[in-house]
């Protein structure tokens, strides 16, 4: 069913990437013949559906894998054919750019640059040019960000400065590239109110604070974590409070009916509510699992079949749309993030009972290989990535990080109490 969604056989052979070779000396490049008069163009419409096949039409990703930009230039083939001449990688560049550097790929290569995209998109030596105009020497964010700054009504060092979100950006990104004192975690708090609750998701488009500390002014900080003691201190004599009560002790034997009211004043049992209780869950809630996605299966996991190398299914299919949020099932750290050849974009997580989780055919990647994540954070967006007939996650649990350890993953999210 094409809704569902399955991944093939991985040929090494046949991985849809721009790929060049390249002699050491950077002279020699390994290129198909061309007959002459032969036109090497294809419209922008052709090359936005073969961005869609590599990454989803995202025309800036860069996952750190050695695979840049929309259509999946590697470093050597973008400065072989002149991208440098626009942008220091491909994911720096404008999507007019990539085209541009695109068709110089197309005219030596040919569309098998693209071997399982091309197919797809159509894409062919004999369309029209495409209608771009490229800028050159655009200045990147990047560029700019080493560039040396300078003061400006709009960007005051030391002070503040504004920053739009682009597709594929995430706070500890932004955070990174930016180096913003204190993190991720100061960034959403300067921007809570343009942001929202949730520090995971924002928009391109989106316009965000950028604060970088005054030295002068971190000393005055410290001020109020050494006053807050103090205030506090002041409460110590409360616990002198019950010293009081024993006047009440010691004339209670002549009005007997002063105890009678008294009783009503020991309200301890409302201390022994369900909110004690609700905290004692929550440590439990946050130990355990979650469904991957929030979607009903599709292919699932064992099915025999000569599509998969094993002959089997080793995972089980949700058919969601691209760009829906991937969820890790279980609290760990992250052993993997970037390309799984016919897995496409993939996470791999090793989690406290020694079992491995993996998400693959992802569209976008949110965490990093070392990183701890816990039950139900968001991990990456589904996509079509690899070999695929569709959008949906692929989910499998193993024994081992690598393939062919594989048990059942329904079976494993129902142990930790998730019903699938």
């Amino acid at each position: 069913m094409g809704a569902t969604g399955r991944h093939r056989r991985y040929q090494p052979s046949r991985i849809n990437r721009a790929s060049l070779t390249v002699t050491a000396g950077g002279a020699g490049m390994a290129l198909p013949l061309i007959g002459a008069g032969t036109t090497h163009a294809a419209s922008v419409d052709v090359w936005e559906k073969v961005a869609a096949c590599e990454s989803t039409n995202n025309w800036k990703i860069n996952t750190g894998n050695g695979y840049y930009g929309g259509l999946q230039f590697t470093q050597s083939t973008w400065e072989a054919y002149g991208g440098r001449h626009y942008a220091p990688r491909a994911d720096l560049a404008s999507k007019d750019q990539q085209i541009a550097i695109a068709e110089k790929v197309l005219k030596g290569q040919g569309p098998r640059a693209w071997p399982a995209c091309s197919a797809r998109a159509g894409l062919t030596r004999g369309d029209d040019a495409p209608d771009v105009a490229p800028a050159r020497g655009l200045q990147t964010h990047s560029e700019r960000k080493t560039a040396p700054r300078k003061a400006t009504p709009t960007t005051v060092p030391t002070h503040r400065e504004g920053y739009t979100v682009a597709r594929g950006d995430s706070l500890s990104k932004i955070a990174d590239s930016e180096d913003v004192v204190g993190g991720w975690q100061r960034l959403y708090a300067q921007n809570r109110t343009v942001i929202g609750s949730d520090p995971d998701l924002i928009f391109p488009g989106q316009k965000l604070v950028l604060r970088v500390e005054v030295p002068g002014k971190q000393k005055p900080t410290a001020q109020p974590k050494r006053q807050a003691p103090e205030q506090h201190a002041p409460q110590k004599p409360k616990p002198q409070a019950p010293k009081p009560k024993a006047q009440p002790k010691q004339q209670a034997p002549k009005p007997k009916a002063q105890p009678k009211q008294q009783a009503p004043k020991p309200k301890a049992q409302p201390k022994q509510q369900a909110p004690k209780q609700a905290h004692a869950t929550k440590p439990a809630h946050r130990s355990g699992f979650s469904a991957p996605v929030e979607a009903s299966v599709g292919t699932p996991y064992g099915k025999p079949g000569s599509a998969w190398a094993s002959g089997y299914h080793t995972g089980v299919d949700f058919p969601v749309p691209t760009g829906t949020s991937v969820k890790a099932v279980a609290s760990g750290r992250v052993v993997s993030a970037g390309w799984g050849g016919a897995y496409g974009y993939q996470v791999v997580i090793r989690h406290a009972d020694g079992r491995y989780s993996q998400y693959a055919h992802l569209s976008a990647l949110n965490v990093r290989s070392g990183q701890q994540v816990s039950s139900g954070q968001r991990i990456a967006r589904s996509g079509s990535t690899g070999n695929t007939s569709g959008p949906h996650l692929h989910f499998e649990v193993r024994t081992g990080p690598g393939y062919g350890s594989d048990i059942d993953p329904l079976a494993y999210l129902r142990s930790g109490g998730v019903s699938v």
